[in-house]
């Protein structure tokens, strides 16, 4: 009889905590939400990692005799095993390794060892994740005196709401020694498609078609990078499947292609490119003049992602934005035509040739400049990233550019966006010419940029090599030789121009405010006189194509609902990433609520059932 009302007890305590939880879950969703991550498990490390309020501190422990002979084998790219420790939670077996093309070469063969780093959590433990996340990247600002420049581009592209990796600035340390300050960047494989495609099973593909002679040199090749259709062999697009990340065979390769023909013919747009995603991404790839990608005439530094014959493009690698490629001409960069942005592929210009589409292409452009640039966004966002990493750049062990050269570059920076968001609201409401054709015939009302000079911020191959490299049409000479890394800033110092600040300033430059009329008004603030001698880069960033193992995800709970994230999956303009999270946090926790209560029910009956047995068998016993 005890036994039956002690079950009976416990019974009722487990439902009625069941019945608790349960009310707590639909009345606090949106607190499980944040506390559990956007899918309600898995995605943790969106805020736990990537909350660019607090500078991420990542610290690598592993055997220095390792860390030591990877840096010394760094261009052969293999895996060590090292344990990490992020934000005070250690992650153990971590894979670690160098990473990059012309940034890891030139490391390489100079005299420093800041070379950028993958961290694959399951290279050795298989589904093991850092809250959620399978890889990360530790880019090291190469050729970007200002460290500023991808981590702003993120930003723009999170501000859109465009499906774009997750960013935070890393204060990285090896066996507890600083070792310098790092972009932190959520790799796209595994967690960012959970992340922003939810259950699809889509395919992504790294397209790349920069290919390396014997010599030294490179060049520029075929085979579908470009994502300009060919014709229907699969053949011809060899360079987009040599870049799968994910498995992929015949039958997804010909949705690739017959996609590519639609977009080329014009035919069932919408059911074959994400529209409202890649207008998000061409209003930001357009603003920063990426030319180190296959928007310019450089075929790769992109993500491509098929899913049920539709495509999307997702962005990576702008450490060579706002002229890194060595344009050269100050002017161009920053009046580069919004309506003919795009020399290396002809799949945007469906998209720009339709007003309808044009329509919201500019409204998302517009968006960009009206409430990001001169809404406030930027300043406060540009303010944020100095007042953390100014220090951490002046004692950074083993950075490329001098405390100096990073303050005039900063400085230099901030001018050039100001410029460039002067030309392009004048693009948008009219009063300059928003084509290569427009500007070629009347260029008087183009943006004054003789101020900016882009080798302030550095550039490619430190400034050396090519003379000339990265502009739209030039292709270097095979046996050119590589510069130092040192940058296009160093340069600059070493000809007189001199930084005029001591820190980053309480208040930025003023950027273009709008007149009655809808002009932006002229812009102030003293900047560095143009150096002599500027000379651009010679090789494309990031030819890197080790990166595609793809280990089945599998760790740290599952995903948002399916056709979750998407465009808005930062949480900005376009909501926040993982359609219905809040939904979901709550019914994993009203799963377990009826998890406890089924325990409750089993206990009665297996407790009410097991007195009646022993009372037969006792009676059975005394008969």
């Amino acid at each position: 009889m005890l036994r039956t009302k002690a079950a009976e007890r416990l019974a009722a305590a487990l439902m009625a905590v069941a019945a608790a939880l349960c009310l707590l879950a639909v009345l606090f969703a949106g607190q499980l939400e944040e506390a559990f991550g956007a899918d309600g498990l898995s995605m943790a490390y969106e805020t736990a990692l990537f909350d660019t309020d607090t500078v991420m501190t990542v610290d690598i422990s592993m055997d220095a005799d390792d860390w030591q002979e990877m840096l010394d084998t760094a261009t052969e790219e293999e895996y060590y095993e090292c344990d990490v420790t992020i934000n005070g939670e250690t992650c153990y077996r971590v894979g670690i390794r160098p990473k990059g093309n012309t940034s890891l070469t030139s490391i390489a063969s100079s005299d420093s060892d800041r070379f950028s780093f993958k961290l694959e959590f399951d290279q050795y433990v298989d589904g093991q994740t850092f809250q959620g996340l399978d890889k990360m990247v530790l880019n090291n600002n190469y050729a970007d005196a200002t460290n500023m420049k991808e981590a702003l581009v993120y930003d723009m592209f999170q501000f859109l709401g465009a499906d774009a990796s997750l960013y935070n600035y890393a204060e990285v340390s090896v066996n507890g020694e600083y070792w310098g300050v790092y972009l932190a960047i959520e790799a796209v494989e595994d967690s960012f498609l959970l992340r922003n495609y939810g259950t699809e099973n889509g395919a992504l593909y790294k397209p790349d078609s920069m290919n390396f002679g014997d010599g030294g040199g490179f060049s520029m090749g075929g085979g579908g990078a470009d994502l300009n259709y060919i014709d229907d062999d699969l053949d011809s697009y060899s360079t987009i499947w040599d870049g799968s990340v994910t498995d992929t065979a015949d039958g997804d390769h010909r949705r690739v292609v017959e996609a590519l023909r639609k977009v080329h013919a014009g035919e069932d747009i919408e059911a074959v490119m994400d529209v409202d995603n890649l207008l998000r991404y061409m209003a930001v790839q357009s603003f920063v003049v990426n030319e180190d990608s296959f928007t310019g005439n450089m075929t790769h530094n992109y993500y491509l992602y098929e899913s049920g014959g539709q495509l999307n493009v997702i962005p990576w690698d702008y450490n060579l934005s706002f002229g890194g490629m060595g344009m050269g001409d100050a002017e161009s960069l920053v009046n580069d035509p919004i309506d003919s942005p795009f020399s290396g592929t002809d799949f945007f210009d469906v998209l720009l040739e339709d007003e309808e589409y044009r329509a919201q292409y500019h409204a998302y452009y517009r968006q960009l400049v009206e409430e990001y640039l001169l809404g406030g966004v930027f300043d406060e966002t540009y303010t944020r990233i100095r007042s953390q990493i100014d220090q951490l750049v002046e004692t950074d062990p083993n950075a490329l550019f001098t405390y100096d050269e990073y303050l005039e570059a900063a400085d230099m920076l901030y001018q050039t966006i100001t410029l460039r968001t002067e030309s392009v609201l004048g693009q948008l409401d009219g009063t300059i010419p928003s084509t290569d054709e427009g500007q070629r015939e009347d260029d008087s009302a183009l943006v004054d940029a003789s101020s900016i000079d882009l080798s302030v911020m550095g550039t490619m191959m430190g400034g050396g090599g090519f003379g000339g490299f990265g502009g739209r049409d030039m292709e270097p000479p095979e046996d050119a030789a590589p510069a130092s890394f040192t940058g296009g800033a160093q340069a600059s110092a070493e000809s007189g121009a001199a930084s005029d600040t001591d820190g980053a300033s309480e208040t930025p430059p003023s950027m273009p405010e709008e007149t009655s009329g809808g002009e932006p008004a002229e812009t102030s603030g003293e900047t560095a006189e143009p150096a002599d001698g500027q000379q651009a880069p010679e090789m494309p960033e990031d030819f890197d194509f080790s990166d595609f193992d793809f280990s089945d995800f599998a760790g740290g709970g599952f995903s948002p609902s399916e056709g979750g994230g998407g465009p808005g999956g930062f949480g900005g303009p376009g909501g926040s990433g993982g359609s219905g999270s809040s939904t979901l946090a709550g019914a994993v926790w009203c799963g377990g609520c009826l998890v406890l209560m089924a325990a409750a029910l089993i206990a009665v009956w297996r407790f009410r059932r097991r007195p009646g047995k022993k009372r037969r068998k006792a009676r059975q016993h005394r008969a």
